[in-house]
């Protein structure tokens, strides 16, 4: 029986994507999406912990890249069919939005945090060590792998093809944007993706412009960056998960050094060899499954510590997050100082069971060349006309003390008397 024309996922948010298994482009992205290395991205959550704070978080990293590629797709067909000059680096931007994201460990993000390594490291390495991406990168085009690798490190030499996978307006940001608000619940996520890509343009030295006609939709798109930042990604919740599971995995690598854990081949090699020098086998071996199966079986091993840490994670009996962003400095010492005391006399470590831990939200930096409005012939940043768009270049930084709930009745008594002090002392008005 022969094969049907097209390969089509049915996206909840893109609807059906697509490919065409007779335009070599799109049947070699059939095939990489076929190969062990992309389908491993099922088993890796896109938002990492978030899924305990935000109980519909569980889409993965596979399908924000097929939503990435399809909407780079989109976006790059429409430009090329004004600049047929483009048409030519097709393979090379859908390709590198389709596995911008290949390098991702456990826990996404998190597992960056805790063992200190890069998934653009990863993402390149898997590129060229593969065996089953490399041939086919190859196979398609020897110069492929390193033009998908110049979008990566922005050094393309046409700057649209990596400004459509990474700058401040690019596909990765509106699907993961658009997706985890989906998923979150968090209904202010809706973007006018339409009105954005249909103002894209090209100038003349070959970057990304916006025609003045979508500078509205691109506001808002950079008004719902802020708001995800500020109550999704940065949830106290989110804070204390990724606490947890850092020192978690700190107190077992302690503890296998001693001789006593038991960890299978893949979480032995995490645990043993620091970034980047784990084989790549092993780092591909190492998913949200693999880390999770581990904490399970922890939760039972003879060190206190370890075993309390997987439990809380496991059974989401999480740290809470107290704002003390209003306090001055000195007072979120003391406040710091006396709460490790008091989780000492619970018998806990207090350099593990409490801590400040800082976020930060900040709607629109000039991260490479910001975003430009074509206006009277020229490139023009949207910060310069836009009344919108000036306050989100602000960095707003939170501040929380991170503590077990069973001391959450004792820590309101304390920033009442904290408080009471200030009123005191002030001088009157």
């Amino acid at each position: 029986m022969p094969l049907k024309q097209n390969r089509t996922y049915h996206d909840p948010l893109h609807g059906a994507i697509a490919l065409d298994r007779h335009e070599p482009v799109e049947q070699l992205l059939i095939c990489l999406i076929d190969t062990p290395e992309f389908q491993r991205l099922r088993r890796v959550r896109q938002l990492g912990t978030a899924s305990l704070t935000f109980h519909g978080a569980e889409s993965s990293r596979f399908t924000h890249s097929l939503g990435v590629m399809e909407l780079t797709r989109r976006a790059f067909d429409l430009l090329a069919n004004r600049y047929p000059q483009l048409w030519p680096h097709r393979a090379t931007v859908l390709c590198a939005a389709l596995l911008h994201d290949l390098g991702h460990g456990p826990f996404s993000h998190t597992a960056e945090e805790i063992f200190k390594t890069h998934h653009e490291y990863w993402t390149r390495r898997i590129m060229r060590e593969s065996p089953h991406i490399q041939p086919l990168l190859a196979a398609f085009d020897p110069e492929l792998i390193a033009a998908i690798e110049a979008v990566f490190t922005h050094q393309h030499p046409v700057p649209l093809i990596w400004q459509l996978v990474s700058s401040q307006l690019d596909c990765d940001r509106l699907d993961y944007l658009l997706r985890d608000s989906y998923f979150t619940g968090a209904s202010y996520g809706h973007l006018d993706l339409d009105r954005i890509i249909q103002s894209m343009d090209l100038d003349g030295d070959g970057n990304l412009v916006l025609s003045r006609n979508g500078q509205t939709a691109i506001e808002h798109y950079l008004l719902v960056r802020y708001f995800m930042y500020a109550q999704v990604y940065n949830h106290p919740k989110n804070l204390a998960a990724t606490w947890i599971l850092q020192h978690a995995f700190s107190r077992a690598k302690v503890c296998f050094e001693q001789g006593q854990l038991d960890a299978d081949a893949t979480m032995t090699a995490w645990l043993q060899h620091p970034q980047p020098g784990l084989r790549l086998a092993d780092y591909l071996a190492a998913d949200d499954i693999v880390f999770t199966y581990h904490l399970q079986r922890w939760q039972s091993h003879g060190d206190r510590t370890l075993a309390d840490l997987c439990q809380r994670f496991i059974h989401r009996n999480l740290f809470k997050g107290r704002d003390v962003s209003g306090l001055g400095e000195g007072d979120r010492a003391t406040l710091l100082s006396h709460t490790q005391a008091k989780v000492m006399e619970l018998g806990y470590d207090p350099k593990i069971y409490c801590g400040l831990s800082q976020s930060q939200s900040r709607g629109y930096t000039l991260y490479q060349r910001g975003i430009k409005l074509w206006i009277d012939d020229q490139p023009v940043d949207i910060n310069t006309v836009s009344p919108v768009v000036e306050p989100l270049t602000h960095t707003y930084q939170r501040t929380w003390l991170l503590h077990p709930p069973e001391i959450t009745a004792w820590l309101d008594e304390q920033l009442a008397q904290l408080t009471q002090t200030k009123v005191a002392v002030s001088p009157e008005r």
